[in-house]
């Protein structure tokens, strides 16, 4: 869910143009929910109009995916994980538990990383969990490289053809709607193993 009216993301997009697509997905690549991906389509979008360049929109777009991630991870690295046990004492997680989801994260950090960029809510944190679970940062910064560049390239160039048909709103609703369906499948490949697993250590128990 957005936080901010698509009304208002359309005129900080004209009014900003290529600075809004810049520092939208760097901020949101740095942990805040911020709607990074619909002023990147607003960009394409504007780019199909002729409002931008739709070549100064895509490399706008993949450097603050870019830079952003690389602050995401430092900023996890350092200090996500006081902060993750932080929150695991108020949910009552101890750290152990924790340790053992630092574990699984690492073993898919790559795939993570790089496929995080299409999915909600795992683009604001991949970055930064990729730090948490010290994953190299030279495979860091060739996962995030590579993810970006996909990502960005697919955002923009949809919304600079698919937008000369459909309206705005249209595409914005489409990427939300795709966003939300690839969260609740990586959700579901991440839970369902821990549930049969725990059905096993109890009818082993």
């Amino acid at each position: 869910m957005e936080f901010i009216s698509l009304e208002t993301i359309q005129e900080i997009a004209h009014n900003y143009g290529y600075l809004a697509v810049f520092l939208g997905i760097l901020l949101e690549n740095l942990g805040l929910p911020l709607p990074g991906e619909t002023i990147t389509i607003a960009g394409g979008f504007m780019a199909g109009s002729g409002e931008l360049s739709y070549w100064i929109v895509l490399g706008c777009a993949l450097a603050g995916a870019t830079i952003g991630g690389n602050f995401g991870y430092w900023i996890g690295r350092y200090g996500g994980w006081s902060l993750l046990v932080s929150i695991g004492r108020i949910f009552r997680t101890d750290e152990k538990k924790l340790i053992e989801l630092k574990t699984r994260f690492s073993e898919n950090a790559g795939k993570t990383v790089f496929v995080g960029r299409f999915i909600a809510l795992l683009r604001v944190f991949a970055s930064p969990l990729a730090g948490v679970a010290e994953m190299p940062y030279i495979k860091f910064m060739a996962y995030n490289l590579a993810g970006a560049t996909v990502w960005a390239t697919v955002m923009v160039s949809l919304s600079f053809f698919a937008g000369r048909l459909v309206p705005l709103e249209q595409l914005v609703a489409w990427a939300a709607k795709f966003a939300f369906a690839a969260f609740l499948l990586v959700v579901a490949w991440i839970a369902i193993p821990i549930w049969l697993e725990s059905r096993q250590v109890r009818s082993e128990d």
